[in-house]
């Protein structure tokens, strides 16, 4: 099992189980105790988890994110091609809002050499565009969340507020045609519902497994949406559930 795939194993049973062995992980992974230790020592630094004697306690709460330093290494092939279909959706001088997330700081990278502009949600994004040349740059202000760095309070929406965007760019914790667009941090709800206030058009942004998830935090039904970008591990019958509502679904 390759490393990234073996942190993602380990992760996702740190979902189910709060705790684990280092004997079992190796065990479950084929991995040695020597690896497994080091991985585990890794996700302790990230938040992950809390390691004891033997192994480790589960940090993760059920229907919480997975801490940003994680999520942003997990499937890089598929964010890049969702970002690639953002991008071409884009016109020249277009203004975006981009909201927080992993999937949307690979879109900001990809589109920094283009002529936009753009309300990036989080530090992780603004950063990534700072010195791009021809991107008018424009910062929602507001307090930040731990590391994702989002920003969220009144300031951010009062900010939102005041603009009229083309387009709004919104990363998924869950998707659903029977529960709309969902987020884990209730914080990001009202900035999410913000940018698509400002927006003539909403694009959704999700791999596939998001289909099977869904938050705390409800921001939109579906039929908000105009376009949602996913992969093809996207279950055929959402896909087609979303269609039925009348929102383009671009599988990449």
């Amino acid at each position: 099992m390759e490393s990234s795939e073996r942190v993602l194993a380990l992760i996702e049973r740190l979902r189910t189980t709060e705790h684990v062995t280092v004997a079992d992980l190796a065990a479950a992974t084929g991995a040695s105790e020597m690896t497994i230790r080091r991985d585990l020592d890794q996700l302790a630094d990230r938040g992950v988890l809390r390691r004891v004697r033997g192994g480790a306690v589960s940090l993760l709460l059920r229907g919480e994110a997975m801490p940003f330093a994680v999520r942003e290494h997990e499937a890089p092939d598929t964010k890049r091609r969702i970002a690639a279909e953002v991008d071409g959706l884009l016109a020249d001088g277009e203004a975006v809002v981009l909201d927080c997330g992993t999937t949307t700081l690979t879109i900001a990278r990809a589109v920094a050499g283009r002529r936009l502009t753009v309300v990036p949600l989080d530090l992780h994004s603004a950063g990534a565009l700072s010195a791009a040349p021809e991107i008018r740059l424009l910062v929602p202000g507001g307090r930040t969340t731990p590391g994702a760095l989002a920003f969220t309070g009144p300031l951010t929406e009062a900010s939102l507020a005041s603009l009229r965007v083309d387009t709004a760019v919104l990363g998924v914790c869950g998707l659903s045609a029977e529960h709309g667009l969902t987020a884990h941090d209730l914080d990001e709800v009202p900035v999410k519902r913000a940018a698509i206030a400002a927006a003539n058009r909403v694009i959704a942004v999700c791999d596939g497994a998001k289909f099977g998830r869904t938050g705390l935090g409800v921001v939109c039904p579906v039929t908000t949406l105009d376009a949602v970008i996913t992969d093809r591990t996207a279950p055929a019958a959402a896909v087609a559930r979303l269609r039925d509502a009348g929102v383009q679904v671009h599988l990449v």
